[in-house]
This record gives structure tokens, sequence and C-alpha cells, in this order.
């Protein structure tokens, strides 16, 4: 895998041909229909015990399932060969994600200098209906720091201004985010009154090296739709994502359901490192973000049309009483960042 999967030739001529490669949906759906929702995102750590005592303990996730699985059909779909794995499902009010422990082969370490602006860099943003009670609350139970302190996106930018965002670490040192939005922005359910501090997750956000590639694969491949833009830049942004110099271009994009997913393009400074082209599911920096599709196969058929990096031995069939979804297929985007393509028989809780 290089650093740019597909390059901008490749997407300029997917552009040309969009209707062809939307007419591989299943009865000439668009593919804004194909892709029914960012289902859950999955985090990869080393010991379950230990995040679901800080997701559930510190955060307020709520556990609803655990399963452990091995064996042939598991090794096809991840891409590990020997693989064994522990899986736990959480929610937070109506999102879920899923931590995963990889048994065997173990996999290798976040960075140590994992940098925001490094294309392996992937958070969730979670909702908090008081911002200086959270951060309270996180420095109550001594968590690590990614940002110095919460911060206030200035008034000047329209689409960004007063939103107050903290970025913190897992035991495990995956990037988090904590976000409140003022009057005005951001989902109307966030300002419904609660006794909640945490209320759900927004999005996932992913360091992009072209936003214009990446929007060729999310928006036009996959037809999730843009939701927002916005550059960002200025001290409240640098600290809050601890690069000196940032600048951003954040583009929003949605499925029908589920959380959004944020491209963050570092305009400045320019030298975030690529994607490891080695990394494996079972490396800690490996996060999914699952989708809910009509037919895994078909899936297959239109990330091969464009040219999209696939990790799984074609769709596979998973037992019952695995993961919850019958068929998937895991692949990867222009970047390295994973996708896990689900075929369910019925919604999960």
């Amino acid at each position: 895998m290089t650093r740019r999967l597909l390059p901008l030739a490749l997407f300029a001529l997917l552009l040309a041909t969009a209707v062809p490669l939307r007419g591989l949906v299943a009865g000439g759906a668009p593919a804004s229909r194909f892709v029914q929702a960012v289902e859950s995102v999955t985090i990869t750590v080393s010991d379950l015990d230990r995040a679901l005592a800080f997701y559930e303990g510190v955060l307020t996730f709520e556990k609803v399932s655990e399963v452990e699985v091995w064996g042939e059909p598991y090794e096809h779909l991840m891409g590990v060969f020997g693989l064994r794995m522990r899986v736990a499902r959480l929610r937070l009010g109506s999102e879920a994600i899923e931590l995963m422990e990889v048994l065997t082969p173990k996999g290798r370490p976040i960075p140590v200098d994992s940098r925001s602006n490094d294309l392996w860099f992937q958070h969730v943003a979670i909702i908090v209906s008081d911002m200086e009670r959270a951060f309270a609350w996180l420095r109550r139970h001594d968590v690590t720091y990614a940002s110095p302190a919460p911060q206030r996106l200035p008034d000047w930018n329209p689409n960004a201004g007063g939103i107050e965002a903290f970025y913190f670490k897992d035991p495990d040192g995956n990037p988090l985010e904590i976000l409140a939005f003022p009057e005005g922005k951001g989902d109307p359910r966030w300002h419904e009154p609660s006794e909640r501090l945490f209320l759900g997750i927004d999005h996932t956000a992913i360091v992009v090296e072209d936003t214009e590639t990446s929007l060729g694969f999310y928006r036009d491949l996959l037809g999730l739709e843009v939701q927002g833009r916005s550059v960002n830049y200025g001290i409240e942004q640098e600290r809050l994502n601890n690069v000196f110099g940032a600048r951003l271009r954040i583009t929003a994009l949605r499925a029908p359901d589920g959380p959004g997913v944020e491209l963050l393009e570092y305009l400045a400074p320019a030298d975030g490192r690529p994607f490891p082209p080695d990394t494996r599911a079972s490396d800690l920096w490996h996060w999914q973000v699952n989708l809910d599709v009509h037919e895994a196969d078909q899936a297959e058929r239109l990330l091969r049309a464009g040219r999209t990096a696939i990790v799984s031995q074609g769709p596979t069939k998973l037992p019952d009483g695995g993961l919850g979804f019958a068929e998937g297929l895991l692949a990867r985007d222009p970047d390295g960042h994973a996708l896990l393509l689900m075929e369910r028989p019925h919604a999960r809780p």
C-alpha cells in the first residue's frame, strides 16, 4: 500500500463514470442508500478488561455484549492468520463502539510519538452536556491529556465558533475527544435536557492527506453526503490538536443513519507521517468504521471497481453467535483507514 492508494487521476475517472459504478448496487439504488448507516466504530485495545473499566467506569458507556471468536472465517475477514479475539460492544446514548482485543497474534502498540496530524490518527467525538464538569471528571480519573485544556473555538469562524473541545487518550493511547456545542450548532438532540454528562457520539474523525481524494472515496464511491465544511486555525485549534501552526480543512460527512465521518486535512504543518503500509488488524492503531450495507458481495464489486484496497479474502460469511452480522468485508480507504462493510440479517442493539 502506498501513501495514496487512489490517485487523483483515478478519481477523476470515477467521477466521470459515477452512474455505472452506482449501478452495481442492488436494484440500481444509489450509493447513498447502499451504505445504510455508520453502524459503529471499532477500537483495538491491548487488554479488554482494562479498556472496559475505562470506557464503562469513566466515560459511562454501557456494555451490550461480549464474544470471543477464532477460526478460519475470522482470519479471512480480518486478514490475520491464527486470529483469536475478544470483542465487546458498548453503547452511549444512541451510538455504539466496539472494543477489540486480539489475543493472538499480538499486534504492535501505538507509536509513543504519535501526533494528531499523522495519517493513522482517528478519534471519536463524545458529546458532553457540560464541558467544565466533564473536564473535571476526566481530571479526577487521571486521564492522559492530548490537549493542555478544553478549547473554545473563536467566534470569527462561523461554522466552528463557540464549540468547546478537549482531546485525551484511553489506557492504550487511543485518542478521544469530548465536545460541547453552543446553541444553534450540532444535532438538536445534543441540546435536549439530560441528567447525563456523556451523551453520545457525534462523529469519528480521521486525518487524510488530500480532501478531494477522500471525497472521491467516501462521497462519490460510498455515497456519504457532505454536511459541513470549515477551515480552522489559530491558537485554540493549535492547542486542541497540540500541533503548532495547525491549519485544518475539515469536511463532515454522514450516511443516512449513525454518527458522522469527519475528514481532517492538515494544510499546515504538512509533516504528518503516512499510515504504516504493513498495518494489520491486530496493531493497536487499527480502528474500523463499521458500515451497514445491503449485500457484501455487491460491496466487493463496488470497491473493486474503485480500485480500493481490500483486506478480507472476499466477502466472508460468519457463523451464528459471532460478531453480530452475517457477512462482511474489510477494506481500507485511500489513506489506510479501515472500514468493515457488514451485511446483517437484522438490526443490532
